[in-house]
């Protein structure tokens, strides 16, 4: 399936430059998704790319050209770009990378059960025209989709000092959701999509719950529809991990990555609230929040044993009992700022330059049960599966809202509730975090769509997080 084309090698010892350093990072990639929309197949969404970045350091500059001409030809021209631009703006230059160290590392990094092959697209189509045909007949239900996008990824890292990184990679993202509407309102429940992503096979398919979950998911989509709005006030918030990784994402994955606290994004995705010399110092949130930088979870998104600078890859915590230990900074903004970083230098594709981005970014699981959490909450409600956002640009001031709510109290789930939502300021919410759930409630899941960079990087995030508890948040519903 992977033959991580076998000349690349040989044509990356032919190249010739007068560089001190310079580098080859090949990508190449095949893209599906197939839907089934109300009973019909769509037609798949195929796509396939392929080409290499070249990247030269002269006189501690360093510069990069992009090509998708993989002749010899070809990547020579590419990486005398790059050098002829290293060498125009080394008069101009505000850093000097010199004594930068460069990867010489070799290794081989796979998916997990990437040797069994993916289901046909025939197969996918049947397993989604089974799923969609068990929505129950209701003409409330106006809408619903089942869909399957897959992803492979081979990718070659090579580097004048040595180093021979290989990678192949299969990502794999189910959902399904269905809509009601009842004449005034609608409401939308959801499985998977864009929360849940994840590295293998079909096995994939499997933990998700895609399969049978159909009949379930459209019957929540109904009784939102005939429940009432969720009230506003201060209650306590079980989040559950669908909700989790985009409170995750935004409130903590965001802030703490180190090029956007040095300034680089500011004129895109923002900056951060944090500061350089809040680590080791800032009390992020209570002592029950362990935040792990983990590449090692094999089905998460972001696994991988080297970033694409060539950065070995391991398990860092960020946050140590609520505090902020380590930022999420590559090589590169480490060897700028001074600070200890983690290996998560990414790029989207073979012709984007590698930043610091999110990798997997977890929670560590507690010691309560889901049971036990709900059973400590007098006046709470739980929520799960987010459906809208807003936060600042310094990734403080936030307002999230979910697909489905349950009332809580006096330790028991009530009724649902409709257009559950709620708002609060990043490093007071977590500091409010007042139960983590054990291993039972961990998930492990991810999105795709993570956005930043200019020009844009969308690029896959894994979020493994349990259930948690905050206590005292502002929670309000569609009208509020």
């Amino acid at each position: 399936m992977f033959d991580f084309h076998p000349q690349l090698k040989q044509r990356f010892a032919a190249l010739r430059t007068g560089a001190e350093f310079f580098s080859l990072r090949y990508v190449r990639e095949s893209d599906q998704y197939l839907s089934v929309r109300k009973n019909v197949a769509e037609p798949p969404s195929l796509g396939r790319d392929e080409g290499a970045m070249l990247t030269v350091r002269v006189r501690g500059v360093e510069a990069y050209a992009a090509t998708n001409d993989l002749s010899q030809s070809g990547l020579q021209a590419a990486l005398e770009r790059a050098e002829q631009q290293a060498r125009v703006i080394a008069a101009h230059a505000l850093l000097d990378l010199r004594e930068q160290p460069v990867s010489s590392h070799r290794a081989d990094y796979f998916s997990p059960n990437l040797e069994q092959p993916f289901p046909s697209l025939s197969d996918c189509y049947q397993l989604l025209g089974d799923e969609s045909a068990s929505v129950p007949k209701d003409e409330r239900l106006v809408n619903w989709q089942v869909g399957i996008g897959v992803t492979q990824v081979e990718q070659i890292y090579l580097n004048s000092a040595g180093a021979e990184l290989r990678q192949a990679q299969r990502f794999v993202y189910p959902g399904l959701d269905v809509t009601a509407y009842d004449g005034s309102d609608s409401q939308t429940r959801s499985l998977g999509r864009e929360n849940f992503g994840q590295q293998g096979a079909g096995d994939v398919i499997s933990r998700c719950g895609l399969l049978g979950a159909a009949p379930r998911v459209a019957d929540q989509a109904l009784q939102l529809l005939l429940a009432p709005n969720t009230p506003q006030g201060p209650r306590d918030l079980l989040l559950m991990p669908d909700q989790m990784m985009l409170q995750i994402h935004e409130s903590i994955g965001h802030p703490l990555e180190l090029d956007r606290i040095l300034g680089d994004e500011r004129n895109y995705a923002g900056t951060s609230f944090v500061k350089q010399q809040d680590f080791g110092r800032l009390q992020y949130g209570s002592s029950l929040l362990n935040v792990t930088f983990d590449p090692q979870i094999p089905e998460e998104l972001a696994s991988y044993s080297h970033d694409d600078d060539g950065t070995a890859a391991s398990k860092q915590f960020l946050i140590r009992e609520g505090l902020l230990v380590r930022p999420l900074g590559s090589a590169l903004s480490q060897y700028r700022s001074g600070l200890d970083g983690v290996a998560n230098s990414r790029a989207s594709s073979w012709n984007r330059a590698p930043i610091d981005r999110m990798a997997n970014l977890n929670i560590e699981p507690g010691d309560q049960p889901l049971e036990q959490m709900i059973g400590h909450i007098e006046h709470g409600i739980l929520m799960s599966t987010n459906r809208s956002w807003s936060i600042d640009d310094a990734r403080n001031k936030f307002q999230f809202g979910c697909e489905w709510g349950q009332l809580i109290e006096n330790g028991e789930l009530r009724g649902v509730v409709k257009n559950p939502n709620y708002r609060g300021i990043s490093a007071q919410f977590w500091r409010n975090l007042s139960a983590v759930g054990d291993r039972s409630t961990f998930q492990v899941l991810g999105t795709p769509n993570c956005g930043k960079g200019e020009p844009n990087q969308v690029i896959r995030v894994g979020h493994a997080s349990p259930a948690c508890v905050f206590s005292k948040i502002d929670v309000f519903g569609g009208d509020a």
